[in-house]
């Protein structure tokens, strides 16, 4: 295909406003439209990185808050680079899109035909602009023995509870790639303007339902330029949680009771917006109201990568999701968090694989923390704990088949923590069968704290629990064949710029011990 055109003086983009209408077929017949503003505003992004390539990914919207992000309802032509060098004079892939309406001018390119475990630079051109360039690494083959990779994780951004700081740092680390467990965005109503006390900023508009509502939510966050430079450092690894939709949902339900066919009507919303807005295959395009989150990814011989989906699949939270309680029906046999065929696809990854390393990306913690103050007990219901009989299948599958080396990351909880993962926690026998590592927010919950006040107390009740912070951070995991190494970062503020970062903790596990000890 040949060169892009060189840049040209920005024009008028055609709009939708009265008289314009009839611009349209010109706009069709052009190959290189013009835009009012620069139409990459809302940055680049890669992800679900394989052997050969990885999907790039950006959205046209010169105006990212205006509906349609100031773009005409028809299709425009994007053309897409890959080069093997960042000044792009070594171009290896090259081709054209179409930026369709229908999925709010949003960009999903599949490339493949690269070199294995090989960094690679990305870029979008579209009339006469050039996006900001993006990293990518390949994975190593299925069959390679890599001595090491190192990567992030991250999630729970709300944007009025904190500045994106953790973002800007993690896009310094040069990982080979990310894994975001979810709460992209946050739903939620904007604040009263000002912002409240503490809030650095606020959300647009009122909570959101509508696809326009979802849209111009995901613009306002990935305005944000550390978090388009955390994207712009490496491939993700993306997962939802709750907030992409709603607070707490679990499949046809969320929090306020709303009748189920109406609750898929808001949905559907939402994930056609999460599509739109995330780097993900065309196997994840939406179906009504659900879409494929769960699938597996692999660093060669070194990690299998299982990315699941807590929502989608699961049975309503028991006990009326109160806090730090437990009711007979945590025990219900017909209990589901992933669901029948998820768990099931889980089980036979588990069972069938031959790397180093098993890894379980989720949303809600494993590890059952008795919650409550006093003898009783109580638990975070919307956590693997308030639903015991998946979560002792989980881990008698990992035990019944011994299956070694196995790590669960984990985010939801707004605080760091790392534990180890016993069926029966009040009562241990033997070695843990896993070990868990819960991320703290990038944002959510302001500026935190060393441990909150109820910190102290979840060490002393659970002594599976080796570790607990409640600042903001994120995670990074440096993993080899003779051990895993998790470093727990932290900053000392986001409520105002200039956040200074440090890692508060490391913890490893070694080959085949199962126990985490300090690093």
């Amino acid at each position: 295909m040949s060169q892009a055109p060189p840049p040209s003086r920005r024009g008028l983009l055609l709009s939708l406003a009265a008289g314009a209408t009839s611009l349209v077929p010109t706009w069709r017949a052009r190959a290189n439209p013009v835009f009012a503003d620069f139409p990459f505003q809302l940055g680049v992004a890669a992800g679900d990185p394989v052997e050969d390539g990885f999907v790039i990914w950006t959205r046209l919207a010169p105006k990212p808050l205006e509906p349609g992000g100031g773009m005409p309802p028809v299709a425009a032509p994007v053309t897409w680079e890959v080069a093997a060098d960042p000044g792009f004079t070594q171009v290896v892939r090259r081709g054209e899109a179409l930026a369709r309406p229908e999925l709010g001018h949003s960009v999903h390119v599949e490339v493949a035909g690269l070199e294995p475990d090989r960094d690679y630079a990305y870029r979008f051109l579209a009339g006469g602009e050039a996006s900001p360039p993006g990293r990518a690494r390949t994975t190593p083959t299925r069959s390679a023995q890599p001595r090491r990779a190192r990567f992030g994780v991250v999630g729970c951004q709300s944007y009025e509870q904190g500045l994106y700081t953790a973002h800007r740092r993690i896009a310094e680390e040069g990982l080979d790639f990310i894994y975001c467990y979810g709460d992209y965005i946050y739903e939620g109503r904007g604040a009263a303007a000002p912002p409240r006390p503490g809030s650095p900023r606020a959300h647009l508009g009122g909570e959101i339902y509508s696809l326009d509502d979802y849209r111009r939510r995901y613009a306002q966050y990935k305005m944000d330029p550390d978090l388009q430079a955390s994207h712009a450092s490496a491939a993700w690894f993306c997962t939802w949680d709750d907030h992409e939709i709603d607070n707490n949902w679990v499949g046809d339900k969320d929090q306020d009771g709303t009748p189920p066919e109406i609750f898929n009507l808001r949905r559907q919303a939402a994930v056609q917006a999460y599509y739109e807005h995330m780097p993900l295959r065309a196997s994840s395009f939406p179906r009504g109201a659900g879409m494929q989150v769960y699938r597996s990814a692999a660093w060669g011989r070194l990690l299998d990568l299982n990315l699941l989906d807590t929502r989608s699949f699961r049975t309503d939270q028991p006990c009326g999701d109160k806090w730090a309680t437990t009711c007979d029906a945590v025990r219900d046999s017909a209990a589901q968090v992933l669901g029948q065929a998820q768990e099931a696809w889980l089980f036979r990854n588990l069972a069938r694989s031959q790397a180093h390393w098993k890894v379980l990306a989720q949303q809600i913690m494993v590890m059952d923390l008795e919650r409550r103050e006093g003898p009783e007990p109580g638990y975070n219901l919307d956590t693997w704990a308030g639903y015991a009989v998946p979560r002792s299948r989980l881990l008698a599958h990992l035990r019944d088949r011994r299956i070694r080396n196995t790590v669960v990351l984990t985010g939801d909880e707004h605080q760091h923590y790392a534990g180890e993962l016993f069926r029966d926690s009040r009562n241990p026998v033997g070695a843990p069968l896993a070990v868990e590592f819960v991320a703290t927010s990038i944002s959510s919950g302001g500026d935190g704290m060393d441990q909150r006040a109820d910190g102290p107390r979840y060490l002393a009740d659970n002594p599976f629990l080796k570790f607990n912070n409640a600042q903001r951070g994120y995670v990074v995991c440096d993993v080899s064949p003779e051990a895993w190494r998790t470093e727990f970062k932290v900053l000392d503020q986001v409520s105002r710029p200039g956040g200074v970062l440090s890692t508060r903790a490391a913890f490893a596990v070694e080959n085949g011990a199962g126990r985490l000890v300090p690093a």
